[in-house]
């Protein structure tokens, strides 16, 4: 299953409530998942991630079993900027004014976003398969359009995608999504999501995210780009058979908005610590310098 050297709570971090997962010792290591996963997504390398450090992993809000935030006409409840607010709060919950950070997918957003509006925060950053938001409307194109179709489809305003989804969430999630593939997932960590998934209010939640990625989340980069950069060490993970390295020079882009950036891809797809659990155990315990 994973964790098993972990306690599981719910904390309170003021705007919203988060299931947390919390064990382990060392330095601070906070991990945030994807879309349309939860917590669960590091279910293969936390337990070993705990020998080397004090892991704190929560369902971001709105997915999983955190709380859903209200509906805003800005999308600002929903954004990268209030799900990093959230992680502070929940570091500091656990006693922690600087911490390391990884974050994959939705989480890598919210943790870019967290690294440039609380710059003392942060030791180090591990950032997986993602580009900077405003970056990836930014350069938008047919490719964009035909392989991740999710983003357009997913900020249309409600109620239809919540409508569209609701008639078969495992169809559109995990076999649409993954275009007849096998899923990576654990089997444990597979019915958390699907679970979370037959839940009209986190289907609302995580289009209510993507229609911030589609608004809010590019006005807050916009505004930061060639103002302010990322301060920490910032490593970038990638999968070698994703769409990342064919679209975009990855570590280049990354550059314009870190200024110390090192990285590499995995020979997977998009969900790395689930198809390549010890190739990214190891990538994150070399950056964040723990003991091998």
């Amino acid at each position: 299953m994973g964790f098993e050297r972990f306690e599981q709570s719910r904390v309170d971090v003021g705007e919203a409530i988060l299931r947390v997962r919390h064990g382990g010792s060392g330095p601070p290591l906070l991990l945030l998942h994807g879309y349309p996963e939860t917590h669960m997504m590091w279910g293969k390398i936390a337990d070993d991630l705990a020998r080397d450090f004090t892991v704190i992993a929560p369902d971001l809000r709105g997915y999983g079993e955190s709380t859903k935030p209200a509906t805003a006409k800005d999308h600002e409840n929903a954004s990268k900027r209030a799900m990093a607010r959230d992680a502070i709060a929940l570091m500091r919950h656990f006693g922690h004014e600087r911490f390391n950070l990884a974050g994959h997918d939705r989480g890598g957003r919210v943790a870019y976003r967290l690294a440039l509006d609380h710059p003392d925060a942060l030791i180090k950053l591990s950032i997986l398969d993602i580009m900077p938001t405003a970056e990836v409307w930014k350069r938008a194109n047919k490719a964009f359009a035909l392989g991740y179709w999710h983003w357009s489809f997913l900020a249309q305003p409600a109620p239809l995608p919540e409508s569209l989804i609701a008639y078969d969430p495992d169809k559109f999630l995990f076999e649409g999504m993954m275009r007849g593939a096998t899923p990576p997932f654990a089997p444990d960590a597979f019915e958390d999501y699907r679970k979370a998934a037959r839940d009209p209010a986190v289907i609302h939640a995580m289009c209510e995210d993507y229609r911030a990625g589609a608004s809010y989340d590019v006005a807050v980069d916009e505004a930061d780009r060639g103002v302010r950069k990322i301060s920490c060490p910032v490593q970038i993970l990638w999968g070698g058979k994703g769409a990342l390295g064919a679209w975009y020079d990855v570590l280049g882009v990354w550059r314009e908005w870190a200024d110390d950036v090192t990285g590499q891809a995995i020979d997977c797809g998009h969900f790395i610590p689930e198809e390549k659990p010890a190739e990214t155990l190891a990538a994150l315990r070399g950056f964040f310098g723990a003991a091998t």
